[in-house]
């Protein structure tokens, strides 16, 4: 199965069983949650009640952090942002069809040398070879890559590869970036440095975020905000202000800013649990 960082359909509407046109000719958040609730069905064992009574806007250009426990519907709420899911109740309203979406592994193609699997999800889009061309060449110039143009995944690190994952996303050139958990994987200093790495692009390339990661370090690290999601089913249990610079490097780490951040999100985590 392949998988395209690249997701469209869900442009200026609302998706579920709620829904209603959305007045594009006026300002809206880049997403928009309204009493949104997820339930699967349990196959003879009762439903499971994913989310509940999720209002939640992300507002364009924004960095937002989710933490939750395991098993929150973190991952869901993304799955509802990208369309791939419905919601079971309340609104999802998504302003733009250019999504990207990095996942927790890589999904590299192991055959598809690393340019080809930059260039994935724009020939999945139909977009001539000559553009994509130009733009994988540009995205892995981004993500510091350009020598690993011709080299199989399976030659790369870890972190390589979630590096061409982010080239393949940023290929497409999107509005809004969805992020699930995509350093969970990698050592932790390969996972410090990606940070690092993804605020760059995010400064330079100039996209909303939702970022999904169980790290209370790397949400106050990445995010402008960050939400704190209850165990099942997910509520928002608290939306908490990241008050740093916007230009954000190792050492800011050492700072009793970001500390006294760090302590209080868990905390607010450990009150949620």
């Amino acid at each position: 199965m392949v998988l395209s960082d690249t997701l469209s359909g869900t442009s200026a509407a609302r998706i579920g069983p709620d829904a209603h046109p959305v007045d594009v000719d006026r300002p809206h958040p880049e997403i928009s949650f309204a009493g949104v609730g997820k339930r699967y069905d349990g196959k003879g064992s009762g439903d499971v009640v994913a989310l509940t009574g999720i209002d939640l806007q992300v507002r364009e250009g924004e960095f937002v952090a989710v933490v939750g426990p395991s098993g929150c519907g973190k991952s869901t709420l993304l799955r509802l942002a990208s369309g791939l899911e419905r919601p079971s109740s309340g609104t999802v309203a998504v302003r733009t069809d250019s999504v990207g979406f990095i996942f927790q592994e890589a999904t590299l193609l192991p055959w598809r040398k690393v340019l080809r699997n930059v260039e994935l999800s724009a020939e999945l889009r139909g977009i001539d070879r000559g553009t994509r061309r130009a733009r994988a060449t540009r995205a892995l110039d981004a993500v510091g890559l350009t020598d690993f143009a011709g080299k199989l995944p399976g030659q790369l690190s870890g972190g390589m590869r979630m590096r061409v994952s982010l080239a393949r996303a940023l290929a497409l050139e999107p509005r809004l970036m969805l992020l699930d958990e995509p350093f969970g994987a990698l050592d932790e200093i390969t996972r410090l440095s990606m940070q690092e790495e993804l605020l760059r692009l995010y400064r330079d390339n100039v996209f909303t975020a939702l970022f999904i990661t169980h790290s209370v370090s790397e949400a106050v690290f990445l995010a402008g905000r960050v939400v704190v999601m209850s165990a099942r089913p997910g509520r928002a249990h608290e939306v908490i202000d990241i008050d740093l610079p916007a230009a954000r490097t190792r050492e800011l780490r050492f700072d009793p800013a970001y500390t006294e951040l760090v302590s209080r999100v868990s905390r607010s985590l450990k009150e949620a649990c």
